[in-house]
């Protein structure tokens, strides 16, 4: 509703006896006897008012107006009387229209609360929404940012259209329920909310694409079933769209932009939670957590706290930009974006305050809800200090986060890249950080795919198997030693092994497009990344020729038996157990649809989606069974038993241990990997992997490696119980089929 249709009055401060002593902490609005306490950080600003928010009974909004009138270190604080639970709020903070100084505060300008625990509605993006004045596209209507434009200050107000907070009472999870898997047990399953429950089809239809979904006994029992240990969501905190996108009528499906960090994005509840108020909103993701739980899984969120749903100077004022912009992003001297994201704008983590904020974010979704861990986007963008050009593993926020107690037993995941100078910085995160391998992604794909397809076609592959024997031994060139004084301390589970993940092909599609096909995003295909080290095996996309489809099924079943197996800490993405596609679109941001939810129903008709979970649940189990894959020290070929067999060995096809001169061969394309089960009181396994397109003859190592060797699993067969039994000899001549891998089991003395 308009400005001039909204009531607005002010209240003075409080000075009754019954409220407390006004204080710089802790941020944000928090219920006390008598009312709220309240505290923002806006260094900059002249004066910063807390709005309260009542329904007028005309369709719009009566607003008060508390000024608060404390001040300390840049932080606004004072007392709040006579609100309740469910208090509709905002902020308004006064200060100087100094654009070319990165101050662009506005008090036309309702902003959300930073440490809001509740928020109202979703946003839908408005031209009110902007600091400056935009035309009907959003856009400066002076010109862009960096020509000077962006600097004719709106007025008007956006009362009418902000986001609201609501202030909630602090809830408090049970620490005893969270599962406390050890990393040397866990797997990870990447999802999304939605498209992990949409289509399921014993969720009742209102709750499919919910909190409650996630925790409904039938998803539970499908993750637990597989053998996943923690589900991994993508990000939950409530979130905006980008104006780029809501020009074009399109949404941010992903949620990488985020408005709040502290509130459940409310577009994943159900219609009943969402109508009943932030409150039930919070209760829902709270009981889907419990549900997990009590699953005996753990939930890791993706946070992202390199950029906000503000993104650049040319963006919306919904918060952190109207508190102040200097404050909290990074801005040069003419108060421009400096920007390490990709997404226009960056939080400054060189700002003692933001490493606060986002600490105080961490601590309040573990204490809060429970969680069990987190994966940091683009995270070095948190590790870049005054110098932003400078990645520091001794950075104090990844100090802050290494001794927080509240912090000591979660799981801390990084994505080891961003956009900015040095940007990849895969292992030289310091401990406990585990990180995304992406090197592990692409050599495996490479040896399974895209050198053998290379092959095939005649062509010189890049390596023959000394990539790949670096990555299934857990990638000790990444992380046996890093950037930190203290980086030696991790092993190899420190190693997120994956093959997929939300930004790349689906594993079905990595094994059925050479090329992305991500035309359904509206932007002529060019998004998205080239180098997906895939193979069609012959037909792009969508083929009827069973000997297509049966050889893009080995493949899948290569793949998942090759990370399955693997020294490190696995991460499956959600779908790819059912071969789940999503059309060869290898970057589905703003997909929301049935083409990337997973096809449940078809699951139900059996066929290829069934066999591979059969398969998936099989090759889990055996990780589960044999802590010889699972290790949490690197193995380095010494000896482990009188007989002189050591931890780790390797063999060429004959049988006989590799040289030099095979490891630097590049047409070799089978392997043996022996993992000696002494140094774990279990059975030692020889994994053998070979990518070339016809059968070969494999020698099984001699004695003293093994009096026997028991097959485990072949992945020519497209379900486990199809495994024909076989022990083999030591120094057996073995067949393998085309491009397969086979795991047996050492009988040893």
């Amino acid at each position: 509703m308009p400005a001039d249709e909204t009531s607005v009055s002010s209240t003075p401060p409080s000075t009754s006896d019954a409220l407390p002593r006004s204080r710089p902490a802790p941020l944000g609005l928090h219920l006390v006897p008598g009312g709220a306490s309240a505290a923002v950080y806006a260094p900059h600003a002249e004066l910063v008012e807390v709005c309260l928010l009542d329904d007028d009974g005309a369709g719009g909004w009566a607003e008060r107006r508390v000024p608060l009138t404390g001040r300390t270190h840049g932080v606004w604080h004072g007392l709040v009387p006579g609100v309740d639970a469910g208090q509709r709020y905002g902020l308004r903070a006064h200060g100087p229209w100094e654009p070319e100084r990165g101050h662009r505060f506005n008090r036309d300008k309702l902003l959300l609360d930073p440490y809001a625990r509740g928020l109202a509605d979703e946003v839908r993006l408005e031209a009110a929404h902007f600091g400056h004045e935009v035309d009907e596209g959003w856009r400066p209507v002076d010109g862009p940012a960096r020509a000077g434009g962006a600097r004719r200050r709106s007025t008007s107000d956006s009362l009418a259209c902000a986001p609201h907070g609501v202030l909630l009472p602090q809830r408090r999870a049970d620490p005893a329920q969270r599962p406390g898997t050890p990393w040397s047990e866990t797997v990870v399953y990447e999802a999304h909310v939605r498209g992990l429950t949409m289509r399921h089809p014993d969720v009742p239809p209102e709750l499919r694409g919910t909190y409650a979904a996630l925790g409904h006994p039938a998803v539970v029992a499908h993750l637990r079933d597989l053998g996943v240990t923690a589900l991994e969501l993508l990000p939950v905190q409530a979130i905006a769209e980008e104006p780029w996108l809501a020009r074009r009528g399109r949404r941010n499906a992903w949620g990488y932009s985020t408005l709040s960090y502290f509130a459940p994005a409310p577009r994943y509840a159900s219609a009943a939670a969402r109508a009943a108020g932030p409150a039930a909103v919070e209760a829902e993701l709270a009981g889907a957590v419990e549900a997990l739980h009590a699953g005996g899984l753990e939930v890791l969120l993706d946070v992202v706290y390199n950029h906000t749903c503000e993104g650049g100077v040319e963006g919306p004022t919904l918060s952190f930009r109207g508190l102040d912009a200097g404050a909290h992003y990074r801005l040069d001297a003419a108060g421009l974006d400096v920007d390490v994201s990709g997404c226009g704008g960056t939080l400054d983590a060189s700002s003692a305050r933001v490493v606060g904020l986002v600490m105080d974010s961490l601590r309040h979704w573990v204490q809060a809800y429970g969680v069990d861990g987190f994966r940091f986007d683009l995270a070095p963008a948190l590790a870049r200090g005054r110098d932003v050009a400078a990645f520091d593993p001794e950075h104090p926020f990844l100090v802050a986060a290494r001794q927080d107690p509240v912090l000591a037993d979660v799981k801390l995941v990084a994505e080891p890249w961003d956009v900015g100078p040095g940007g990849w910085r895969t292992g030289q995160f310091p401990p406990p950080f585990a990180e995304w391998n992406d090197r592990y992604r692409d050599d495996v794909r490479s040896f399974w795919l895209a050198d053998a397809a290379r092959a095939r076609a005649g062509g010189r592959p890049d390596a023959g198997v000394r990539h790949l024997a670096t990555r299934l031994a857990g990638s000790a060139d990444l992380f046996a030693h890093g950037a930190s004084t203290d980086a030696s301390r991790r092993g190899p589970l420190a190693s997120v092994n994956l093959l997929a993940a939300h930004d790349g092909f689906t594993l079905a599609d990595a094994c059925a497009y050479e090329s992305k096909h991500n035309e359904g995003n509206g932007e002529d295909n060019r998004d998205g990344h080239g180098d997906n080290r895939s193979d069609n095996h012959g037909v792009e996309g969508p083929t009827s020729d069973e000997a297509v489809l049966g050889a893009r099924r080995r493949s899948v079943r290569n793949l998942l038996g090759t990370l399955l197996l693997s020294t490190g800490t696995p991460m499956l993405l959600g779908g790819d157990e059912l071969l789940r596609t999503q059309d060869g679109n290898n970057n589905a941001y703003v997909v929301d649809d049935e083409s990337v939810w997973l096809d449940w129903p078809a699951l139900r008709r059996g066929g290829a989606p069934a066999d591979l979970l059969a398969t998936t649940r099989h090759l889990l189990a055996l990780r589960r069974e044999h802590p010889a894959l699972r290790q949490d020290t690197f193995l380095s070929g010494r000896p482990v038993h009188a007989d002189g067999t050591t931890d780790l060995a390797w063999f060429a096809p004959d049988g006989r241990p590799m040289t030099e001169d095979r490891w630097h061969e590049a047409q070799l394309r089978t392997l043996q990997m022996f993992l000696h089960g002494d140094p774990v009181a279990h059975r030692s396994l020889l994994v053998v992997l070979h990518s070339g397109a016809g059968p070969v003859p494999v020698r099984l190592p001699e004695e003293p490696w093994a009096r026997r060797w028991e097959l485990l699993w072949d992945s020519t067969c497209e379900r486990p119980e199809d495994v024909v039994p076989h022990v083999a000899e030591p120094g057996e001549q073995v067949e393998l089929g085309p491009t397969s891998l086979r795991v047996y089991a050492a009988e040893r003395p």
